[in-house]
């Protein structure tokens, strides 16, 4: 049996896939597979750990129908067309609930960054600039006590409200589908509509799922219902805020901040205007980057890889309907 990978993963789980007997195949370039190639390389395997924002659309599936089973080597699947591939019977597998503190980490450190704009101040030294003690200069704001809102609180989005809850005694709300009945009971959260969610809170962290209800949704019109106080987290997917919008609400002031774990596109441009700003912090999608992290995704890639080619139910299916039947 052969599998594909589209990406150097972790020897954690490398070592998993060889201990099982499968032969192994995997793109060790430093450029993105195109689509065309990936299909030429898959049909040649009997499955595909996808590490990467690799385009698993109805066209790849139909072309690769043979594939016994689709690992990601991530929580999120908005790259995939999940309606094609139960249609065609294929499981596809992800990695939930391992990357959630590390992701709620890194939202927390741009929440700080941002609030007393570290990453500017930072480059500010580096460029030789600080040369005299002003206190009316380089001013922050207080986190304490303040409203911390959270677009699309699931299990990441719960990870930050802990930490906001503990570290500053913050103020929880959050704007969901459904109801988080332990958030609420937890971190005594409070459910809103949207534009509650703008109107009331200091700060907002995104960690929703990439949809078309959710795609550009943070845009000129939603930063101008913000606080001009308030703070903007994304640590989500890029394609959530208008960036062109974004980069305008921090310029003129709109909202006070910005912090970035996902940009559109991905990689973002050394020369693109967020980051020099002085309210932007952007970091290079790095939510789930320790090694532990990085050690647990690679073995579940991996446990859903040895279970689907053995003809099992994968341990962690992000279509488990197809096993219904």
């Amino acid at each position: 049996m052969k599998v594909f990978i589209t990406r150097i993963i972790a020897e954690t789980g490398l070592k998993k896939l060889r201990e099982a007997g499968l032969e192994l195949m995997i793109w060790e370039e430093k450029k993105e597979l195109p689509q065309e190639q990936l299909i030429q390389f898959c049909k040649e395997s009997n499955a595909l750990l996808s590490a990467g924002y690799n385009k698993i659309d109805a066209h790849f599936l139909k072309e690769c129908s043979h594939l016994k089973v689709i690992a990601l080597h991530s929580v999120g699947f908005d790259n995939v067309d999940i309606l094609e591939a139960d249609r065609l019977k294929i499981p596809i597998g992800n990695t939930p609930g391992i990357l959630s503190g590390p992701t709620a980490d890194v939202a927390f450190l741009l929440m700080l960054s941002v609030s007393r704009k570290a990453f500017y101040l930072h480059d500010k030294i580096k460029k030789g600039e600080w040369k005299f003690f002003e206190p009316t200069a380089n001013l922050g704001i207080n986190l304490y006590g303040k409203t911390l809102g959270i677009f699309g609180l699931g299990s990441i989005g719960f990870e930050m409200a802990k930490r906001c809850v503990g570290a500053y005694n913050m103020n929880v709300i959050y704007h969901n589908r459904n109801k988080n009945s332990l958030a609420e009971k937890e971190l005594n959260a409070r459910m809103v509509s949207f534009e509650q969610l703008l109107n009331e809170s200091d700060i907002i962290s995104v960690h929703s799922n990439l949809t078309t209800e959710t795609i550009g949704i943070f845009n000129k019109e939603v930063f101008e219902k913000m606080k001009p106080t308030s703070i903007f987290i994304n640590t989500a997917r890029g394609a959530i805020h208008n960036e062109e919008d974004l980069i305008n609400a921090l310029r003129t002031g709109t909202i006070w901040g910005a912090g970035l774990d996902v940009t559109n596109p991905e990689p973002m441009k050394w020369d693109n205007p967020l980051l020099s700003l002085p309210n932007a912090a952007v970091l290079p999608h790095i939510g789930s980057a320790t090694l532990e992290t990085r050690d647990g995704m690679a073995d579940m890639a991996a446990q859903n890889i040895i279970a689907g080619l053995k003809g099992e139910k994968i341990p962690f299916p992000v279509n488990p309907g197809i096993y219904k039947e």
